[in-house]
């Protein structure tokens, strides 16, 4: 069975360098400090981290991994791992919308890097779904057939806590009901909630059973359930299969830094709970594989 992860993060030295700006004293050197800091592996070029997500990929059969630049402005770095590895790697940018130069990085990240997917975070940026400025986002979208990621639901940055740094998100903005009543405006473009609403699970699936075009995404350790008392991560998916089907869920494991590297536990605990809910093979094959294939070509 082929399997490709939707959903990893792509750590580069510019990352790192951004991430530095929020410190009250910044390292000279930030990508090599705040990786030492951290006890993570620092990252040498951005095609040395292209290099080593490909062994890692293989090292556990995985065919292809989504790997998202993670801060705004990033996304050459991206691009170029994409341009190493297309066959084994896609490539998505996080955006802010309403910077002044967003519909440039737009044309410029999906027509001059090939990347497929814009990544939005409404609370982190504290901007509407429906701002114009977002829907012009979807509209190059479209003309370019790509996706749009939106983060919706709660949002806590693991590296930022880690650091000391605070995090003020508006979680207000991330709900998507918002996402449903602009996906219906553009049909032809994938829409990808993480997380499966990351504790927006019901509006989440209301969502989708509104808009068709939107999927979702399964990544990450989904603690988010600590807020549904008596909800079980079997729960969910069996709720999500029911509402939406496989075809419009994407398997992904919210991968990031090394040297933990790609997450095997994630995958191995979603397989199992599609084995004991009695998921076919030719639906389980689409979940693990072929719906990031259809989406991201």
């Amino acid at each position: 069975m082929t399997m490709n992860d939707a959903h990893c993060h792509f750590f580069s030295p510019g990352f790192f360098r951004t991430l530095s700006r929020d410190l009250p004293v910044p390292p000279e050197d930030p990508a090599l400090a705040l990786p030492a800091m951290l006890g993570w592996e620092a990252p040498e070029t951005n095609e040395a981290i292209a290099d080593r997500w490909v062994a890692e990929l293989t090292r556990h059969g995985v065919s292809r991994a989504m790997l998202i630049a993670s801060v705004p402005g990033d996304e050459a770095a991206v691009g170029a791992a994409v341009a190493r590895h297309p066959a084994r790697l896609a490539g998505a940018f996080m955006l802010n919308p309403t910077a002044e130069d967003a519909q440039a990085r737009v044309e410029r990240a999906f027509a001059g890097y090939g990347l497929r997917m814009a990544c939005l975070f409404p609370a982190m940026h504290g901007f509407a779904i429906d701002d114009p400025r977002v829907l012009g986002v979807c509209e190059a979208a479209a003309f370019h057939k790509r996706a749009v990621f939106v983060h919706c639901g709660m949002l806590s940055v693991g590296v930022r806590r880690k650091l000391g740094l605070s995090s003020r998100f508006d979680l207000r903005k991330g709900d998507p009901l918002g996402v449903a009543a602009v996906a219906v405006r553009f049909p032809a473009v994938p829409f990808v909630i993480p997380h499966f609403g990351a504790g927006l699970f019901r509006e989440a699936l209301m969502a989708a059973e509104a808009a068709p075009n939107i999927l979702l995404d399964t990544s990450s350790s989904n603690a988010w359930i600590k807020f549904h008392p008596g909800l079980t991560l079997r729960d969910v998916f069996a709720r999500a299969l029911d509402c939406v089907g496989p075809s419009r869920l994407m398997f992904g494991t919210d991968s990031s830094f090394f040297p933990r590297g790609w997450q095997k536990a994630i995958c191995d605990n979603q397989r199992a709970i599609l084995t004991d809910l009695g998921v076919d093979m030719t639906a389980q094959a689409g979940f693990f594989g072929g719906n990031f294939d259809r989406v991201f070509g």
